[in-house]
């Protein structure tokens, strides 16, 4: 028990240690030597958790599904699932090295195929669980699942899209309040049930 749990330690210690080598160096120069340096660990410790690179980078985008997958539910714990509290809170964690790195295998995976054959069957994966938990999470479109749809892919590929645009310094900062407010509306367009955050509050407090 004891050791499988320092087991898991070690390899999480090493996902995190490619995560942040990804930031750093990009994924073409992120090499299992910079890992284990980054990890503090020889590399003949870190083969024996993860005997191929490739499992190791597998583990890796798990991970970094697992995280959007918590980002978007720690978005939506509003009891009102306000749009504006929601997009800001998903926008705040667009901004961590997670997405960064994220974005950085997406990116590679266009010339890697290689990497592409891990990148994209998790990606779909990813994509079935998003929806899964947004039907789950969100009662108040049961109604019309299909504009559920619609309006999780506009805000998301709208945030990440704009996200990657201020990482890679071709978006005016001054533009992201005006993009974040628009995204907002939408969102109230699509589903005139939902309550902007003031007007929920006042409602739970009559």
């Amino acid at each position: 028990m004891e050791r499988n749990l320092k087991s898991a330690q070690t390899r999480a210690r090493l996902v995190d240690a490619t995560i942040r080598c990804i930031v750093k160096f990009g994924y073409a120069n992120t090499i299992t030597s910079k890992i284990a340096a980054e990890a503090g660990m020889s590399r003949g410790a870190m083969v024996h958790h993860f005997e191929f690179g490739s499992a190791l980078i597998k583990a890796t985008i798990v991970e970094l599904h697992e995280r959007r997958i918590r980002a978007f539910r720690r978005a939506s714990k509003t009891v009102s699932h306000d749009p504006a509290t929601m997009v800001r809170e998903y926008w705040r964690q667009l901004q961590k090295p997670a997405f960064v790195a994220f974005h950085e295998l997406a990116l590679a995976a266009r010339s890697s195929k290689d990497l592409a054959r891990i990148l994209h069957p998790l990606e779909i994966d990813y994509r079935e669980r998003f929806m899964k938990e947004a039907v789950e999470l969100f009662p108040e479109w049961h109604a019309d699942r299909k504009s559920l749809q619609i309006a999780m892919t506009l805000s998301q590929t709208l945030l990440e899209g704009m996200a990657i645009k201020v990482h890679t310094g071709s978006m005016d900062s001054k533009m992201i309040q005006p993009m974040l407010r628009l995204v907002e509306r939408e969102l109230y367009v699509m589903n005139p049930n939902l309550k902007p955050a003031a007007i929920a509050r006042s409602v739970r407090c009559r």
